[in-house]
């Protein structure tokens, strides 16, 4: 049964604890409201980013009193709990009880395969932040449409960097033991290796974990380390790592130095090289209103999981403007959704492919405390910015797509 959260309640986060929540619209002269799902996480080690994405939403809703499109907005936020079982009854009651006409979300890389069939089946349009590699490759579904980017779509900079700028040869990797995990690792060392490095091994410990220090004992025989954890894990995991002793460099994709991570480590984390499709630092206009919103709403800097759902809704506001309103006919909207071309976002400029992913920017960063702002003692800086990155990276489409979804043995390791 759906509840109405007090802003109060939003502000401080105990909305975390309501599985699905409504968000009434202003009152404004129009007819029928276009109805806007969110999937989202807001419990586990999942739930920060899960809350961000939440926030993200909000804030461009109220930065355009509840409308997008010129129709008013009804937002229904719906938590997973950051499982497949979860997501796809909560997708369920988003199209069949709430009978929305979008939906942002999943999170997580393993609820959007979780739901992808259920979509596809219900013309459902579905703005994923989850990245699943091959729902936008070998897989493609019609009905998704990715502005974040792919689970391996950052890492494939971070390995071409960490190779040909860092001079890195033998990289462990470790990251949790579920699809996305996966992909990262994957992208990574098939770019790391395309460029001379060498992955020398792969650990995977499971989504909750509650001490990481078997894992840390098992990095060796490497000059540096490659984590992709997600949610809260990466500062646990940096925490563990240097109270372990271990000097290694240490890169990461789009999770593993999220700006919204920043409050919340310490000294371990100085030096974390990682690679975003969102930096906090970009000195743009729309970045700066983005980052002041989200300062005044919830008191915190947004990382990447606020920041690209906010541009979800940017993209869906953009599509409904070509329709003037009019999300009757599911292909339309889609059709509409897919050729949102935005130079305007807190990201920068985006487009999308043939396939339905993001082809944008990705900055490459490093945590120190040289200019740090917003009461912050850490800050990522950005020190080179890759642009129009697409999915496939530098190789051929065709050549791409010829080989198996990025898992947890492909690329298989070789001797170094």
């Amino acid at each position: 049964m759906s509840r109405k959260v007090s802003r109060r309640a939003v502000l401080a986060g105990t909305a975390a604890a309501v599985a699905v929540s409504r968000f009434p619209s202003p009152a404004v002269a129009q007819a029928e409201p276009f109805r806007l799902g969110l999937l989202t996480v807001k419990t586990g080690p999942l739930a920060q980013g899960g809350i961000q994405m939440e926030q993200g939403v909000l804030t461009f809703l109220k930065e355009r009193n509840y409308t997008m499109g010129g129709r008013k907005i009804d937002f229904i936020s719906a938590d997973t709990g950051g499982n497949p079982a979860g997501t796809k009854t909560k997708a369920q009651e988003l199209v069949e009880r709430d009978k929305v006409d979008v939906i942002l979300g999943p999170l997580a890389a393993f609820e959007l395969y979780a739901i992808s069939d259920y979509v596809k089946e219900q013309k459902m349009p579905t703005l994923s932040l989850a990245a699943a590699d091959n729902l936008t490759q070998r897989q493609p579904n019609p009905f998704l449409l990715r502005a974040s980017a792919t689970s391996s779509q950052a890492m494939h900079p971070m390995g071409h960097y960490a190779a040909t700028e860092l001079k890195l040869k033998r990289i462990a990797c470790i990251s949790e033991d579920f699809a996305f995990g996966y992909e990262q690792m994957g992208g990574f060392q098939a770019a790391f290796q395309q460029d001379g490095g060498c992955v020398v091994s792969k650990l995977w410990p499971p989504l909750v974990t509650p001490d990481y220090t078997p894992y840390v004992a098992q990095i060796a025989d490497c000059d540096g380390v490659c984590q992709g954890f997600a949610g809260s894990n990466p500062i646990r995991f940096m925490k563990q790592y240097s109270a372990a002793g271990l000097k290694y460099p240490v890169v990461a994709g789009e999770t593993g130095g999220d700006d919204a991570l920043l409050k919340s480590y310490g000294e371990e984390a100085i030096g974390l090289v990682s690679c975003c499709p969102y930096t906090l630092d970009l000195p743009i206009d729309a970045n700066q209103r983005f980052v002041d919103a989200m300062v005044k709403n919830y008191d915190t800097v947004p990382g990447q999981y606020a920041a690209l759902l906010y541009v979800n809704c940017q993209v869906v506001d953009a599509a409904l403007k070509t329709l003037n309103g009019d999300a009757s006919d599911k292909d339309k909207l889609m059709t509409a959704l897919r050729g949102v071309s935005l130079t305007e976002t807190p990201r920068g400029p985006l487009k999308f492919d043939h396939l339905g992913n993001i082809v944008g920017t990705f900055y490459i960063r490093r945590i120190g405390t040289e200019g740090a702002k917003y009461g912050l003692k850490l800050w990522n800086k950005t020190i080179k910015t890759y642009d129009n990155v697409s999915q496939f990276w530098t190789w051929p489409e065709q050549e791409f797509l010829a080989h198996p979804v990025y898992s947890r043995d492909y690329p298989p390791l070789t001797k170094c």
